[in-house]
C-alpha cells in the first residue's frame, strides 16, 4: 500500500526560548519538498501475525533495505518471532516476509542491526520466557537471552543463532536486558577504528541502566562497558548511540520514571564506550517516553557535519514524528522536519545509497509499520563519508 505524503521543512527560531519552544513553536515553515511515498511495509494480519512492532532498519553493503520488526502474537513478551522484509528498489516495494527466527512461546525481542565494513550485517536481539517484570537472574531457564545472527549476502540468508548472553549481561545483578532497539554502529574515528557498539540498558524493571556492547573483532566475541550514571532525574531505558568528529560516542536515552519528564537523556564516551558521562537531560528533545533513532549522515569532512534525530516530539503522546537535524555534532538541533503528523511511535532512520534518509516507523496506533525517504537540502549524496550504520 502506498500513500502520498507531503514532508515540509522548516527552521527553529534562535530566539524561542522555552524548552516546547525549541521543538514545536515560533517555526518558520520553508516550502514544502515534493511529495514522498509512504508505503505499508508490515501490516499485521496480512502479514500473518495480529501485531507487529519494534522496527529496525539498515541499508546493506549493495543498496537493499533490510526491515526488521517483531512478529507478536500479543503483547510485547507473546509469541514473538523476529521478522525481516527486504527492498531492492529503493523502499518503493518489498519482498515477502521472512522468519529470521522463532522459538515457539518464548518472546523474540529487541531486534537491532548493524552493517560492517565487510558487508556483513549482524543482527542482535533477547529471548526470554516470563518478560521484562517477571524476569530471573542468572541464565537459568526464566532469565533473558542475547543471540546474533549473521548475514553474508545482504539478508537473503541468515547464519544459526549464537548465544552471546554470558558476554553481555551482567549475571549475578541483572535480570532482563535490551538491544536498542534499532541500529548499532560501527567507529570510524581514533583508535577505536572498526569497533562494533551496539546500545544497551538493563534492568531490573523500574530501575533500568544503559551501557554499550562492543566487539573488536567483528562480532566474534563482545564485551559490555560500564553502565552510564543517573542524575536523580529518572532512568534511561531504550537507547541509541553516535559517534562524533571528536571520537568521542554520545548515547540517547528514552527517560523512564522521573515523574512523567518529557525529555531525552544523553551522555559521553571517551573510550569508545567502555565509560560514559553521568546522564543529563537534553531540554530541547522533548519526548512522551518513546524510542528514538539518532543517525551519523555527514562528516566534517564531507563539508557538513550533520547528525539525525527522529523521534514523536510531543508531550502528550506518540504522535507527531520529526526528523531534526544537527551541524554542531548534537549540541543543538536547528532544523525540524515532517515525518508524519498523526500517530508516530518507534522508529528508525538508515542512510541511502542514493543520499536520502530512509525512515521505518510505527504509524496510527501501530497499524502498521511505514516506510518514507527524505531528502535533506542542500545535500550531495556522492561526496558524504560512509557511516557505516
Amino acid at each position: 500500500m502506498q500513500l502520498r505524503l507531503i514532508i515540509g521543512f522548516s527552521f527553529a527560531v534562535a530566539a524561542c526560548q522555552s524548552p516546547w519552544g525549541m521543538a514545536r513553536c515560533q517555526v518558520q515553515a520553508a516550502q514544502p519538498s515534493p511529495a514522498a511515498e509512504l508505503v505499508d511495509v508490515f501490516v499485521p494480519v496480512q502479514d500473518g501475525y495480529p501485531a507487529i512492532r519494534i522496527p529496525a532498519l539498515v541499508t546493506a553493503k549493495d543498496g537493499t533495505l533490510l526491515a526488521f520488526a517483531e512478529g507478536r502474537q500479543g503483547g510485547d513478551h507473546s509469541e514473538n518471532d523476529i521478522v525481516l522484509k527486504r527492498s531492492t528498489d529503493g523502499g518503493a516495494t518489498w519482498g515477502k516476509l521472512q522468519i529470521v527466527h522463532e522459538q515457539g512461546t518464548l518472546a523474540l525481542n529487541n531486534p537491532q542491526a548493524v552493517v560492517l565494513d565487510s558487508g556483513r550485517i549482524i543482527l542482535m536481539y533477547q529471548r526470554s520466557k516470563l518478560g521484562e517484570r517477571n524476569a530471573a537472574t542468572g541464565f537459568g531457564p526464566d532469565a533473558y537471552f542475547t543471540f546474533t545472527q549473521t548475514s553474508d549476502d545482504h539478508g537473503l540468508t541468515w547464519s544459526e543463532p549464537v548465544d552471546v548472553s554470558v558476554q553481555v549481561k551482567r549475571g549475578k545483578v541483572v535480570t532482563s536486558v535490551s538491544s536498542g532497539p534499532g541500529i548499532g554502529i560501527v567507529l570510524q574515528q581514533g583508535k577505536h577504528r572498526g569497533r562494533i557498539v551496539m546500545p544497551f540498558n538493563q534492568g531490573p524493571y523500574g530501575d533500568w541502566r544503559v551501557y554499550a556492547v562492543y566487539s573488536d573483532d567483528d562480532g566474534i566475541t563482545w564485551q559490555m562497558g560500564d553502565v552510564a550514571d543517573g542524575d536523580g532525574k529518572g532512568h534511561g531505558n531504550e537507547v541509541q548511540m553516535v559517534e562524533l568528529a571528536d571520537g568521542r560516542l554520545m548515547l540517547n536515552a528514552r527517560t523512564q520514571g522521573a515523574g512523567g519528564t518529557k525529555h531525552r537523556k544523553i551522555a559521553h564516551s571517551e573510550d569508545g564506550g567502555q565509560t560514559w558521562s553521568p546522564l543529563k537531560t537534553d531540554s530541547t528533545l522533548i519526548g512522551p517516553v518513546c524510542q528514538a533513532s539518532i543517525l551519523r549522515y555527514s562528516w566534517p569532512d564531507s563539508g557538513t557535519s550533520v547528525i539525525l534525530f527522529a523521534n514523536p516530539a510531543s508531550h502528550t503522546g506518540r504522535e507527531n514524528g520529526l526528523l531534526r537535524v544537527s551541524k554542531d555534532e548534537g549540541q543543538t538541533w536547528s532544523d525540524v522536519q515532517t515525518i508524519y503528523p498523526g500517530a508516530f511511535a518507534y522508529c528508525c532512520l538508515t542512510k541511502m545509497t542514493d543520499g536520502r534518509v530512509g525512515v521505518l516507523f510505527e504509524r496510527d496506533g501501530y497499524r502498521t509499520i511505514s516506510f518514507t525517504a527524505i531528502r535533506l537540502p542542500n545535500q550531495n549524496p556522492s561526496t558524504q563519508h560512509d557511516p557505516a550504520e
